[in-house]
């Protein structure tokens, strides 16, 4: 029999892809906003260095933050297969760039996932695949954690699912407090990883030999 499972906070709900073409360079749009942000910094949108900056940032937006437009359940869900094993699961080592919805800056990382399978598995790149969905979204680095591993947990249904991330935050390297080495750590653990002292310390004993090797 599984452990209970914990309840699990909200998905945040998938929107529609870029706009259309027209729009993206249309008055009032993304581009334009740029435009009125560089003004109020003083900086004089239309010298040569800037002209074409609004409509590259909004580009460069709608890359960042794609996340919105893709479906987790619709990844995972082509890619699961009935496979008769007990054993941990680990996929270590994920880089994951995200943006912190408080400053809007970058926080850059890795993410360590791991699952022990009841009666069905999930392909390999599809776990990568999960976390840049998260990731490429306004973020705060405690719900990106709980998304990857309710999810697993939701759409899998497992013994248990672990999940930590380590990154650094440009928020507070580059302003704030400007600790230049530090680094954040949170974790999620359900189901045996949570219940079963030795599970939690199999999975963080593999993802510190990871470290070392």
């Amino acid at each position: 029999m599984n452990p209970p499972r914990d309840e699990h906070a909200p998905l945040a709900p998938p929107v529609s892809g870029p706009p259309p073409a027209g729009e993206r360079d249309g008055a009032g749009g993304l581009p334009a906003v740029i435009r009125d942000l560089l003004a109020g910094l003083g900086e004089d949108p239309e010298r040569e260095g800037l002209r074409r900056t609004p409509a590259r940032v909004a580009e460069a937006w709608r890359y960042l933050l794609q996340g919105y437009a893709a479906d987790p359940e619709e990844v995972l869900n082509n890619a699961l297969f009935s496979e008769d094993t007990d054993e941990m699961i680990l996929i270590r080592d994920i880089e994951l760039y995200s943006m912190c919805e408080h400053h809007l800056l970058p926080f850059v990382g890795k993410a360590h996932v791991a699952y022990i399978p009841d009666g069905r598995i999930v392909g390999f790149s599809k776990i990568p695949r999960l976390v840049d969905i998260y990731a490429r979204r306004l973020q705060v680095q405690e719900r990106l954690t709980t998304q990857i591993a309710a999810t697993l947990d939701r759409l899998l249904k497992p013994v248990g699912v672990g999940v930590v991330i380590e990154a650094t935050h440009l928020c507070m390297t580059m302003r704030g407090v400007q600790k230049q080495n530090s680094v954040a750590v949170t974790s999620a653990m359900l189901g045996a990883f949570r219940d079963d002292r030795g599970t939690r310390n199999e999975f963080l004993d593999l993802i510190r030999r990871g470290r070392d090797n």
